[in-house]
Parts: C-alpha cells; sequence; structure tokens
C-alpha cells in the first residue's frame, strides 16, 4: 500500500530509492533533491525472514540515523500470527511493519530502508484482507488524530486514504478539501464533503479506488487548478452513475491516449475549463469553447464518436447562467455541458446525439 517517499532528510550525497523508481524491474536510484515524486500509498512485500531484532538493525536504525526515530507497538492489534511495530519520525513521517515466520509487510510515508529496497509493492485490495484491514485501520486513526475533521466524511477518508496519507500528497489534499471544497465555488466545505461522500459511498468507484484517488495527490505542490480538474472527473462519474450507466475509468487504447471512462461501448472524455478570472479568455462562453477546442484537437481528433463532457461545476452562479442561458456549441458533437453544486442539483445541455442516459 505504500510507495514511500523520496527522501528528504539529513544525509545528502547519496542515491536513494524513489517511490516510482521500479515496477517489478531493478531499482532506479535518484539524488533525493531532483528526483520525481512520491505516489499513492502502497504495501511493500518482504519474503524473508524477520525477528525483533532485525526491525531494530535494518528499519529503526537506519531511520534513526536519517531523521531520528522511534519504535513503538501498533495501535491496533495486528492479525492473529503477526507481530507489528509504529516507526515514527521526528520529521513527522511514519511507517508500520509487521511480520510473521515467512512474509512481512512494510507500509509508510518516510524513506524506504535499504533492506526493502527490491522489494514488490502492492495496493490495498492485493494483499490478504486481514493485513490490509489492520494498516487502514492504523492509517485512519492516524488521519483522525491529525485532521478530525475529514474523517468525519468516513467513506471520502477511507477512498482517498492513499493519498492522505501520502508522502506528497497529505499536505495538498487536505488543504484542498479543507480550504476550497473540493472544488466546488462560494461553498461551504461541509456541503462540498458531504456531496463526494455521499456519491462514494454508493460504491460505484471501490474497484477503480487507486485509479482515481492517485489523480489527486501525486502532484509536487499545492495545484488548485489541477485538483478540480481531477474532482471534475468525480462529477462527470456521478452525472453518469445517477442517470443508471455503467462505467469504467481509465481506458487505455491502442492509440496511445487514455481516456477517461468508457460507458459500454462509448468512450468519455472530460475536460473542466477554468472560471473565465483565471485564464486568457473574457466569458464563460468563451471559456468552454477554448476548453471544448483543445479537447477536439487531441484525444477527440483521434476517437471520432466518443463523448466531450465539459464540467462547469468551477464556475460561480452567474458565469453558470450566462452559458446555460446561451448553450454554446463546442464545435464539436456529440457534448454535454452541465454544472453539478453540492446539494445534488445538476443542470446542463447537450449536442448531438448521446447514445447513454443523462439526468437531465
Amino acid at each position: 500500500m505504500v510507495p514511500e517517499a523520496v527522501p528528504h532528510g539529513k544525509q545528502s550525497g547519496r542515491a536513494v530509492q524513489t517511490a516510482d523508481s521500479r515496477q517489478g524491474g531493478t531499482p532506479k536510484t535518484t539524488d533525493r533533491l531532483s528526483g520525481p515524486v512520491a505516489g499513492p500509498l502502497r504495501l511493500r512485500q518482504s519474503n524473508e525472514r524477520w525477528s525483533e531484532k532485525r526491525v531494530r538493525n535494518d528499519l529503526l536504525t537506519p531511520l534513526q540515523n536519517t531523521f531520528g526515530a522511534t519504535m513503538s507497538g501498533p495501535w491496533f492489534a495486528p492479525p492473529e500470527g503477526w507481530a507489528a511495530r509504529r516507526l515514527e519520525m521526528d520529521n513527522g513521517d511514519f511507517a508500520l511493519f509487521c511480520w510473521n515466520g515467512q512474509r512481512a509487510y512494510w507500509v509508510g510515508n518516510t524513506e524506504t530502508p535499504e533492506t526493502l529496497w527490491r522489494t514488490e509493492k502492492y495496493t490495498f485490495d492485493e494483499v490478504p484482507d486481514d493485513i490490509s484491514d489492520w494498516v487502514q485501520r492504523e492509517l485512519f486513526a492516524q488521519l483522525e488524530v491529525e485532521d478530525p475533521w475529514l474523517t468525519e466524511y468516513e467513506t471520502l477518508a477511507h477512498f482517498f486514504l492513499p493519498v492522505f496519507l501520502s508522502k506528497d500528497g497529505r499536505e495538498s489534499t487536505r488543504e484542498f478539501f479543507r480550504d476550497h471544497a473540493g472544488g466546488f465555488p462560494d461553498a461551504d466545505r461541509a456541503d462540498g464533503l458531504a456531496f463526494y461522500n455521499d456519491f462514494l459511498a454508493t460504491g460505484a468507484l471501490d474497484d477503480h479506488r487507486y485509479t482515481m484517488a492517485s489523480k489527486l495527490g501525486t502532484s509536487e505542490g499545492f495545484d488548485l487548478s489541477r485538483m478540480r480538474a481531477t474532482m471534475g472527473e468525480f462529477n462527470v462519474a456521478k452525472l453518469l452513475v445517477d442517470a443508471g450507466n455503467d462505467i469504467r475509468p481509465e481506458v487505455e487504447l491502442d492509440s496511445g491516449h487514455s481516456v477517461d471512462f468508457r460507458v459500454e461501448d462509448t468512450l468519455v472524455e472530460v475536460t473542466r475549463p477554468r472560471p473565465p478570472s483565471r485564464r486568457q479568455v473574457d466569458t464563460a462562453v468563451a471559456a468552454v469553447k477554448a476548453s471544448g477546442d483543445a479537447k477536439t484537437r487531441d484525444q477527440l481528433a483521434a476517437h471520432p464518436g466518443a463523448v466531450l463532457v465539459v464540467d462547469c461545476s468551477s464556475f460561480p452562479d452567474d458565469d453558470w447562467r450566462r452559458v446555460y442561458g446561451e448553450k454554446p456549441d463546442v464545435g464539436y458533437s456529440p457534448t454535454i455541458v452541465f454544472r453539478a453544486r453540492p446539494d445534488g442539483s445538476v443542470e446542463g445541455y447537450a449536442y448531438g446525439s448521446v447514445p447513454f442516459p443523462l439526468p437531465f
């Protein structure tokens, strides 16, 4: 469950393995100051024998030398037959480690000790259920201590655990939901979070948790526009699911493109224009047209017949009223233009023949 992080501790000059430095091959190394950022949390699996002594020597000691670290028991009992330890760094990083006589698992948002560099990484769903449940219980409790307002929205907090507790995404993703209502303009935080919590509680995206959650939190630093655009895909997913459609997110195509959704045999590509004040156009209508034009010159040009969906949920009321009143043609068909609000209401229109149901 954990792609650990590009370390940023006290040492300098030596190469360390980064979070995404391997996908089953030989680990790459990179300087900690210039390497790629980490990804969502995953578990590392070790098939070697471990003991309390080895945990102290091979895990705790190098972390102490780099960051300053302490080791203690877990907050919750691990599965029967397993021993477990929590490692906490002076810089706020942490890790969990559990082992039995044959296997061990590591998860954390800190530097990976060298002894674990060549281990395979797995998502929550790819490890035994009892291990996954224990790890997620520990992580959720960590989040509850640090940001209890967020864990009030339990389904949302669980869904985004891989980024809420990741190395590079933990601060930016929490800030996005705390200060920007999940991307809704002029909205109360509670309403914005409840909107996404209620949708995720339907289970419609459960099978695509890592695909969808990682889009929000794998960028270095805080990028409001990109995060809003990511949540546009959640808005479109809700739009499609509420209308009774089965969806498959992130479809890789032979053309080399990746399209946001497939609804039965129809490809769906999403764009989310920024509000006019944030881009080089003068009006909301021009923003919608420009956003649609950018997509038609890229993915959609290679896949005629795909549906373009323009999510205007970032638009304040006045801007949306102008768009909805004029209903501009973006120069591509079929196109759906819509705006969702935190209370669950949605307005929109379509150009051309959309081959699946819509809620308006």
